[in-house]
């Protein structure tokens, strides 16, 4: 502590500065990682669960009064809505393109809301570098100047400075990594969960034009046919 406490008695308010917009990083880069990780891990373990009860006797009513706390539900809510309103109404011959839209404008709402942290990560990524590097270079120039004024190069008057340089250094890279490799991480699971949920708007478009569920999977993975509601399967009403 004595040692931390030295270090930062001779660092200056642009040294300082730097070290707290590292530190303000790192803590909004694993903000962002523990949010997404855990929200993450809470609607794959509902859409299983939901998977398990919907598919095998879709109730409607039930579905529509559920609290749409996940993806899948919130699909499947927009869908059986918009089927039950072209029923009641003289459009049941347009349900084919009102579900397709529907599904279509839905599928985009859950893609913008996986994006969400993804800025903050990729800008930490991408800048902690050379904030680190600025803290460096700073340091550096204080070392300098101790030559300077010296006049003489001793190991007490360099090696502040130079120690200072080479922990910003650290510091850039220690925030940069994690946040990197998050971005690459979450950016992979978030393409995977969007062909997911693509297969099943795919799947519940059929469903409702064609009272046809598909069959029984307990994991959200997309069909072996679906193309996504882009290109929806033009199937007779049953």
């Amino acid at each position: 502590m004595e040692t931390v406490s030295i270090y930062f008695r001779q660092m200056d308010a642009i040294s300082l500065t730097t070290a707290a917009i590292l530190l303000i990083m790192s803590i909004m880069t694993w903000s962002v990682i523990l949010l997404k990780y855990g929200d993450y891990r809470r609607q794959r373990l509902a859409e299983r669960r939901f998977l398990d009860w919907f598919w095998p006797q879709p109730a409607q009513n039930q579905v529509l009064a559920a609290q749409p706390n996940h993806a899948l539900i919130r699909l499947a809510q927009t869908g059986l809505d918009i089927a039950r309103r072209c029923a009641r109404s003289s459009r049941a011959d347009e349900l084919d393109a009102w579900v397709t839209r529907a599904l279509r404008q839905a599928l985009d709402a859950e893609s913008a809301a996986l994006e969400f942290g993804m800025t903050v990560l990729a800008t930490v990524g991408s800048t902690a570098p050379f904030v680190g590097l600025f803290g460096t270079v700073w340091s550096v120039h204080h070392a300098l100047l101790a030559l300077g004024n010296s006049g003489q190069a001793t190991l007490d008057q360099v090696a502040g400075p130079v120690g200072e340089a080479l922990v910003m250094t650290g510091a850039g890279l220690a925030v940069a990594i994690p946040a990197v490799v998050a971005y690459n991480l979450f950016a992979r699971a978030n393409r995977l969960r969007l062909v997911a949920l693509d297969g099943f708007a795919y799947d519940l478009h059929a469903f409702l034009l064609a009272g046809m569920p598909p069959p029984h999977r307990t994991d959200p993975t997309p069909a072996d046919q679906a193309v996504g509601v882009i290109q929806p399967a033009h199937a007779e009403r049953g």
